[in-house]
């Protein structure tokens, strides 16, 4: 924690700073308002996200800027499909390719807005994509983990176009994409499987990997299959949690809202929190694993979002319940931080 307040905050602060003026000169008002708003209520993500920065200092600096620039990425085009101007699965998917070339340093750069009826951003998405792919360039074990990062990245663009289409289709092409990858996670629930392909928290510990340059292709793996499904799946499940009566408002889909009731879903929180720090023992630096997992329950729990919604604060009182005191510790220092950096 104290790396995280001497060095990852400030850096994470000066590298949105940095992304926020280029935002801010976007030339098409749309795009210039979704990047800005993006940057504004969902920098706690690259905040998060670059906790992953603070487990090796040589390379700090670097994976920081590469893990606020992807998830910049991500939170920008999340932005754009969910108010988006279209609801074509075509739109979607060639403005998400932006986010398969920055994982790979070898890849050109793509007409992102092809398809897009606004387009003109003055190259704000092209840079991010650079961005990404120069700092890739310096980490000397990522050529292990990129097959492992390309199937995440490519789980999550597909759970962005089904999701973002038109409502009357989202939950019918969902099923069918389930329906072929279901064998890797049988015991899951197809919105759970779904859930666990929009994390970013797996491609960020693969990013942190990448820094060995002795990794093998048995160590990515490892690390692949310990992170995915579970430990992502808790993640955007807790997301979706406190976003209930948000979504409801929008009209955007929620994936809590799947199950027959509250219990049920309680159930299966507590099931993926279990299995989660079940499989992070199977990789280096467990503790450090397990402090993420308490940490995602303390922050979601610990959100001001839970306060609005009675459902919510009950089924939070419940995953409080017993807690260790790692995430008590999380609990009361996120409540603490969203007082001092966002008051």
């Amino acid at each position: 924690m104290s790396r995280v307040y001497k060095h990852i905050l400030p850096e994470v602060r000066k590298e949105l700073s940095a992304w926020r003026k280029l935002a801010s000169e976007i030339p098409d008002p749309e795009l210039r308002m979704q990047a800005l708003a993006s940057i504004d209520t969902k920098q706690f993500h690259c905040q998060g996200g670059a906790v992953y920065a603070s487990i090796d200092p040589p390379y700090r600096n670097v994976l920081i800027r590469l893990i606020v620039s992807y998830q910049t990425i991500s939170d920008y085009l999340d932005n754009l499909c969910d108010r988006s101007t279209s609801m074509e699965a075509e739109d979607f998917r060639l403005l998400h390719q932006s986010m398969l070339d920055a994982v790979d340093p070898d890849a050109l750069q793509h007409d992102y807005y092809a398809l897009h009826k606004e387009f003109d951003d003055g190259g704000y998405l092209t840079d991010l994509v650079k961005t990404c792919q120069s700092c890739i360039g310096m980490l000397p074990g990522y050529s292990a983990t990129l097959p492992y990062i390309r199937d995440l990245v490519s789980l999550y663009t597909d759970l962005q176009v089904y999701k973002h289409i038109h409502p009357d289709g989202r939950e019918e092409a969902l099923l069918n994409w389930w329906s072929m990858h279901k064998h890797r996670t049988p015991h899951l629930e197809w919105q759970e499987f779904a859930a666990a392909t929009g994390s970013t928290l797996a491609v960020f510990m693969l990013f942190l990997a990448a820094t060995d340059a002795g990794l093998s292709d048995d160590g990515a793996a490892s690390i692949h299959t310990s992170y995915f499904p579970h430990v992502c799946c808790l993640h955007i499940m807790l997301d979706y949690l406190i976003d209930q009566e948000e979504d409801r408002s929008g009209g955007d889909l929620n994936f809590c809202n799947y199950y027959k009731n509250t219990e049920m879903m309680l159930d299966r929180i507590t099931f993926l929190v279990e299995s989660a720090r079940k499989d992070v023992t199977t990789i280096p630096s467990t503790p450090f694993h397990r402090m993420i997992i308490e940490g995602l329950l303390a922050i979601y729990l610990s959100d001001p979002k839970v306060s609005e919604q009675q459902e919510v604060v009950m089924a939070s009182k419940q995953l409080m319940k017993g807690s260790p005191l790692t995430r008590i510790f999380f609990f009361m220092n996120s409540r603490w931080i969203r007082k001092r950096l966002y008051k």
